[in-house]
């Protein structure tokens, strides 16, 4: 513990030089901005940026590299609050209470527990990074194909079961979203899947697409038939302290406390991302919580568990990085190649040949939290008033945001129409009350739980026993039950309390 102290205040003295602290504002300001804007996001903003860092020093590079991140990791909840348009995926469950409590009048405490949340989430996992790194990456090392496929169902379980009455409409939306992650080229055969003879779905369909159009065209269309109808939703135009009172801060330090281990783990896991990890905090604070009727109506806690969660991960995704050499997310997959290119090796020799970029890096993590804070808390107090503008304004505005972050993805037009298509469905699933968490999480996981099944069986030539030979493997089926069955139970519990 004393040689880990010492390499700490060793990274403080790094990240603190003139250079490398100008670095750290910079790049966790431009994060916040990054992570606002539809379809951008870390990974993308850290991909059009990684030609700056060759002429930085390594320690510099990868200082201003992750305070993208994380900053990006704060400001994607800004645009879900306020225009219900997620900055990036691991913003999408910011959507369901953020956007709410905003239309209700309560951006204020909406914008300022998301920084909250997002500070808290990250301080601690930051400090779990420095005490707990090898030992929890060599625990996910334990995860094989057969036990990410098992996690994957569920997830997918864990988040269309949210409740008993919308299981129906929830699965019918996880199989929808399943079947969007099978378009394309199959990458055992290479032979086009739901292509259509259309060239430029062999790639796939993006998921930032996806997110996009269900959320952001989605909410304009059902805004355009408000307009058309005449009615006109509360929109706050005067706006107080950004601040939250103590009751809010009761409902919402036990979910931050419960759900930052919960991101913390998934971000370790390779692959998994902040999506999943704010999905299944979600679910989580849902199935817990005594008014579960609230959450998604503006439940104040629906919005502080994913925010925590959300950046809880993006710090545990640096763990197999930096100890393994495996990127916990495509984020740092983009990193990791920036670090190859500034000829670090990431793996536990890091650590011992390069002492000051390793620990340096983990430094500015500690301190970049307190600069997100202070950026994001004063800032909201801007943000809030896009609220104030005019629907014949705003929807437009939307619009093009929306379309500009798709065209930055693959630079191609047919994306355009895909973003319709799916915006129009994003309408329909409002109009009829179908849950769109479970499409956007299938979405995501579908192409991984795709190719870890196959993985799996190949391994056990056919074998299904292959997905209850470990005790993870058992756990997590386990956990899947226990998640379709809690809605069923806890309206029996409620029903007999109430008869009681």
């Amino acid at each position: 513990m004393g040689e880990t102290f010492g390499h700490l205040l060793n990274g403080f003295a790094v990240v603190l030089t003139p250079g490398n602290a100008m670095w750290l504002v910079l790049g966790s300001a431009l994060g916040t901005v990054l992570g606002m804007l539809p379809g951008l996001g870390p990974t993308t903003g850290i991909a059009l940026l990684l030609p700056l860092t060759f002429s930085m020093a390594p320690a510099t590079a990868l200082i201003a590299m992750c305070a993208i991140y994380y900053g990006a990791m704060f400001g994607g909840s800004r645009s879900s609050i306020l225009l219900n348009v997620p900055g990036d995926g691991a913003a999408v469950a910011s959507c369901f209470d953020g956007y709410p409590m905003a239309r209700q009048g309560r951006a204020e405490s909406a914008l300022a527990i998301s920084a909250i949340a997002s500070f808290i989430g990250g301080m601690i996992s930051t400090i779990a990074f420095v005490l707990m790194a090898v030992p929890m990456a060599r625990f996910a090392l334990r995860f094989g194909p057969p036990e990410y496929f098992v996690l994957m169902i569920f997830a997918l379980a864990a988040t269309a079961a949210i409740s008993k009455a919308a299981l129906l409409k929830g699965m019918i939306a996880m199989v929808l979203g399943l079947m969007l992650s099978t378009v394309g080229l199959d990458h055992q055969s290479g032979m086009p899947r739901f292509t259509f003879g259309i060239g430029e779905l062999q790639g796939g369909i993006d998921f930032v697409i996806v997110i996009i159009g269900i959320f952001g065209i989605g909410e304009v269309f059902e805004n355009l038939e408000h307009i058309a109808k005449a009615i006109v939703k509360p929109v706050q135009t005067k706006f107080g302290r950004i601040w939250i009172t103590m009751d809010e801060w009761k409902r919402c330090i036990g979910p931050i406390l419960r759900q930052t281990p919960v991101g913390f783990f998934i971000g370790i896991l390779p692959g998994a991302g902040g999506t999943i990890a704010a999905m299944m905090s979600y679910n989580n604070e849902k199935q817990l919580s005594k008014h579960p009727e609230e959450f998604g109506n503006g439940a104040i806690e629906g919005l502080a568990a994913p925010e925590a969660a959300n950046n809880a991960c993006s710090v545990g995704a640096m763990i197999p990085m930096f100890t393994l050499g495996v990127p916990g997310s495509g984020t740092t997959a983009v990193m990791l190649g920036a670090l190859l290119i500034l000829g670090l090796q990431p793996g536990p020799l890091l650590f011992q040949h390069h002492p000051d970029i390793a620990w340096g890096v983990i430094a500015s993590m500690i301190l970049g939290n307190f600069v997100c804070a202070v950026i994001n808390l004063p800032l909201a107090g801007l943000l809030v008033r896009v609220l104030s503008v005019p629907g014949r304004i705003l929807y437009p505005l939307i619009v093009v945001l929306a379309f500009l972050g798709v065209y930055t993805i693959n630079f191609s037009p047919a994306d355009f129409i895909l973003l319709t298509i799916l915006g129009f469905v994003g309408y329909l699933m409002k109009k009829f009350k179908v849950p769109t968490a479970p499409l956007i999480l299938a979405s995501v996981v579908g192409g991984m739980m795709e190719e870890t099944f196959r993985q799996s069986i190949m391994l056990s030539d056919t074998s299904f026993w292959i997905f209850a030979r470990s005790p993870i493997c058992v756990v997590l089926w386990a956990l899947t039950a226990i998640s379709i069955a809690w809605p069923f139970i806890s309206e029996a519990m409620a029903a007999r309390k109430k008869a009681a």
